[in-house]
């Protein structure tokens, strides 16, 4: 069985996930749906438009991912999958959906352990280092380094 995956979130953000994601994984066109929300958008329209963005059908096979815990897209969302078996995750990013979409296939309680490992593990500084062909030598006042 196929998890279904429905991004939530303030507009662009939600599309733009899932174009980045269709980008790299163009054959789960079907399974991913993104809903952008608007800022003037009621909640009670933004939940009819949820419900029909996933075709009416709230179960064990959907994920919800969204951008901001309390935020009217994390508050919809939550009226979404309440009472049901489908999972809700806050704090989206790229690295998340992509582990998401790749194992869509599995249990849903294992596809959110993943995806909360991709969401963290996506998320480090970078450090910055000189290039690995390049020897960097203490500078000695005394000493002119002559650049080539």
């Amino acid at each position: 069985m196929t998890n279904r995956i429905l991004i939530i979130a303030h507009a662009p953000l939600a599309s733009a996930l899932r174009d980045c994601a269709m980008h790299v994984y163009p054959e789960c066109a079907e399974a991913v749906v993104a809903l952008d929300v608007l800022p003037q958008a009621q909640p009670e329209d933004t939940l009819a438009q949820a419900l029909q963005a996933v075709g009416g059908s709230v179960d064990e096979s959907l994920l919800v991912l969204t951008d901001i815990f309390g935020a009217t897209p994390a508050n919809v969302a939550q009226k979404l999958v309440a009472g049901s078996g489908a999972k809700l995750i806050a704090g989206v990013n790229l690295p998340m959906l992509f582990r998401t979409v790749c194992y869509r296939h599995e249990a849903l309680e294992t596809l959110v352990a993943r995806a909360l490992a991709g969401g963290t593990q996506g998320v480090m500084q970078v450090a910055i280092t000189a290039p690995q062909n390049q020897n960097r030598r203490n500078h000695d006042q005394n000493q002119h380094d002559h650049h080539q």
